[in-house]
């Protein structure tokens, strides 16, 4: 994967002063408290390191306070970062002067606000091509890229009306066309759906993640909320205190929480919606389509399985047969092709399917095959391996939520000696489960 952003070390101190005493006091391991009682300066950033692939949505989440939407303000600078670098394609932009600065942010980067930040007084065609106006690109050329841009949001219709007429649904789809018209690498959403009804605000979602299988931008996401960060990201970066404390797939983050912190944090997210049938599936009993009848029935008793695919050289599923298809087979059937008794139509899914999609897909116990997307065979899920997956998980949160996360415990902003504490918790939250 190529990596579009990479950020080292990020610190940002508010402050007067907050590249003299402050940050010394910070790099030698004084707490964000003990820092501001002796100056008053407040630590909003504390040493954030992370890099973003090209063409993922990266998801930045915590809870009020976290440090999560001072980040992201941070990458295109609209708050000067204290110390650190952030590095995309190649280029510090810490290191930009001015005129450098305002190209990088026309170019590069667009951000998608919470509340919108539509004016009034413009129509919406005025309002998704203000960026190309502030660029100094031409009426004709700005009305049809920002034509261009409602189109991709369904708003294409409504280009010559003002933002008043507009639900906030439709608004936030206008701030999402403002930040496409300008075709920039990478889209920077602060809490972009907050603002926004749940039912109004799964259907931005949804449409999210339509326009980035077509689009495939680089999205930072921040978030408070913990189902929208597993549901929309392709892997999601944990704050608390200004620091990051885990960064993981959704399925990581759940089932391998980087300490008790972590896992406390999952105990209420919905596993069904987050893991996938690549977390639960087993591998699968296969044989190749060239096989008899009578090897195909010999391997079954040998392996004590009840079921069996048959595959092609490339790996590809054909069929699948059930040992109660050929236990009986007569004799003079049993040296016919494998292809003569198999069932040719059967459930598969994808690595990436729900767990909760996946519930549809069992008939009457019958296995569901994970393929690629080129229909090879990886593995396969039973109903019981769901039942399994979601059971370990849950065991997992309610041992979390069993053991007292105490003043000891808790991440100190150095975070050596207490994160080596909550590991302990942890492994004996594990065990418990």
């Amino acid at each position: 994967m190529t990596i579009k952003m990479r950020v080292e070390n990020l610190i940002k101190i508010f402050g007067s002063s907050p590249r003299k005493k402050p940050l010394e006091m910070l790099k030698n391991g004084v707490g964000k408290d003990e820092i501001f009682a002796q100056t008053g300066h407040v630590v909003g950033v504390n040493g954030a390191s992370f890099e973003v692939n090209e063409g993922e949505i990266f998801v930045v989440m915590g809870l009020s306070g976290s440090g999560k939407s001072t980040l992201i303000r941070c990458l295109n600078r609209l708050y000067e970062p204290t110390a650190g670098k952030i590095i995309i394609d190649s280029e510090d932009v810490v290191e930009a002067g001015k005129k450098r600065l305002q190209e990088i942010r026309r170019t590069k980067m667009a951000m998608v606000f919470q509340h919108f930040g539509l004016f009034p007084h413009r129509t919406v065609g005025h309002n998704v091509a203000y960026g190309l106006w502030v660029q100094g690109m031409d009426l004709e050329t700005r009305r049809a890229k920002a034509l261009e841009a409602l189109s991709m949001v369904g708003l294409d219709a409504w280009i010559d009306h003002y933002p008043g007429s507009l639900s906030g649904g439709m608004q936030q789809r206008v701030g999402l066309a403002r930040a496409l018209a300008t075709d920039a690498d990478i889209l920077l959403m602060d809490e972009a759906f907050s603002a926004l009804d749940p039912l109004i605000r799964r259907q931005m979602q949804d449409e999210m993640i339509s326009l980035q299988k077509k689009l495939q931008k680089t999205i930072i996401f921040i978030t408070h909320d913990l189902n929208e960060a597993l549901r929309v990201g392709d892997r999601v970066a944990i704050m608390r205190d200004g620091r990051v404390v885990q960064i993981g797939t959704p399925t990581e983050i759940v089932t391998e929480p980087a300490n008790l912190y972590v896992a406390r944090f999952m105990s209420d997210v919905d596993q069904s919606r987050v893991l996938s049938a690549e977390f639960s599936m087993r591998p699968a009993n296969h044989m190749p389509n060239t096989a008899k009848v009578f090897e195909v029935r010999q391997n079954m008793q040998k392996w004590n399985v009840s079921s069996i695919y048959i595959t092609d050289k490339k790996g590809q599923i054909d069929g699948l047969v059930f040992w109660n298809q050929i236990r009986d087979v007569p004799d003079e059937q049993q040296m016919f092709n494998i292809q003569k008794v198999m069932l040719s139509s059967f459930p598969t899914c994808s690595a990436f399917t729900t767990l909760t999609e996946l519930y549809h897909l069992f008939e009457e116990d019958w296995p569901v095959a994970v393929i690629d997307s080129h229909g090879r065979l990886l593995g396969v899920v039973y109903p019981v391996d769901v039942l399994a997956a979601l059971a370990t998980t849950e065991e997992v949160a309610a041992a979390a939520d069993a053991l007292p996360l105490n003043e000891e415990i808790e991440l100190s902003t150095n975070g050596q000696k207490s994160e080596d504490e909550e590991k302990v918790a942890l492994t004996q939250t594990r065990k418990l489960a």
